[in-house]
C-alpha cells in the first residue's frame, strides 16, 4: 500500500488533539495528581505526568507500576474531576485554527481521531469552536470507546474511516505528536505528520516512523496544501 509522502496534496486529514490541537497538559495533569492523590498513591514528577497526555491512560497509568486492577478507580475519579471543569483548562495552539479553516477551504475533508473519550473530546472542540471545520460537525470527532477499556488509537482510527467511508489511501494521513499516533496510523497503512509542539520526547516522532515532523502551524500548512499556503495569522 503507498502511503502519502511530502509534496502530495491530500483529501483526508486526521488530527489528534491533545499536544497536537490543543495543549491540555494543564488540566490534564492537575486531574490525574488529584485522583492519584484520593487513592493514596505516589504522584510522579511533572515530567511522567506530562507524558501521560496522549497515549490511552492505561498504558501510561500500568507503565509506572500501578496494578492493573487499580486502573479503573484511578480513572474513573481523574474523568469526573477533569470532566467538572479541568477540561477547559486548555488552550489552542498558534495557527492551528487557521490551518483546519484552509483546509476546509479547499474541500479536504479534516476530523479528529483522539485517545480522549469522545464525548469529552466534542466537547472540547465545541468549546474552541472548531467544529465547523470538521466532516459533519462534531460527528467528525472520534474518541475512545469508554465501555472498551482496551480499546486503541488504531481502533479510533478505524472508526473514523468506517464513519467516513474512505479507505487508507496515499491522500490519507494522520497528524500527531507523539509515537502512538504514528503506530496507530500504521496498522492502516496511513502516514503520520508529527508535530514537535506536543508531547513526544526528543526523536520520539521520528524514531516511531512519521513521515516528517514540523516546528509550526505554517510548516504543517505548507505540507498539507502544497503550493496553496501562505503564512498564517
Amino acid at each position: 500500500m503507498t502511503r502519502w509522502s511530502p509534496g502530495t496534496r491530500v483529501s483526508l486529514v486526521l488530527f489528534d488533539l491533545d499536544g497536537t490541537l490543543s495543549d491540555s497538559a494543564p488540566g490534564i495533569t492537575s486531574s490525574m495528581r488529584t485522583a492519584l492523590t484520593h487513592h493514596g498513591l505516589e504522584v510522579p514528577s511533572d515530567d511522567v505526568l506530562n507524558s501521560f497526555v496522549g497515549p490511552p491512560f492505561r498504558v501510561s497509568l500500568e507503565g509506572i507500576g500501578l496494578p492493573p486492577e487499580r486502573v479503573d478507580e484511578v480513572v474513573t475519579t481523574y474523568r469526573s474531576d477533569y470532566e467538572a471543569g479541568r477540561l477547559f483548562d486548555n488552550e489552542l495552539y498558534p495557527g492551528i485554527r487557521d490551518v483546519l479553516a484552509g483546509l476546509a477551504d479547499a474541500g479536504t475533508t479534516v476530523a479528529v481521531a483522539t485517545s480522549k473519550p469522545q464525548a469529552t473530546a466534542r466537547r472540547i472542540v465545541e468549546h474552541f469552536g472548531l467544529a465547523p471545520h470538521l466532516a459533519g460537525g462534531l460527528e467528525g470527532v472520534f474518541g475512545a470507546d469508554v465501555t472498551n477499556p482496551r480499546d486503541t488509537k488504531a481502533g479510533v482510527i478505524a472508526r473514523a474511516l468506517a464513519h467516513l467511508q474512505r479507505e487508507p489511501d496515499a491522500d490519507v494521513v494522520m497528524v500527531g505528536d507523539r509515537l502512538h499516533d504514528v503506530e496507530g496510523a500504521a496498522k492502516h497503512g496511513i502516514a503520520t505528520i508529527g508535530v514537535s509542539w506536543g508531547y513526544a520526547a526528543p526523536d520520539e516522532l521520528r524514531d516511531a516512523g512519521a513521515a516528517a515532523v514540523v516546528d509550526s502551524a505554517d510548516d504543517l500548512a505548507a505540507l498539507l496544501l502544497p503550493g496553496a499556503s501562505r503564512p498564517l495569522d
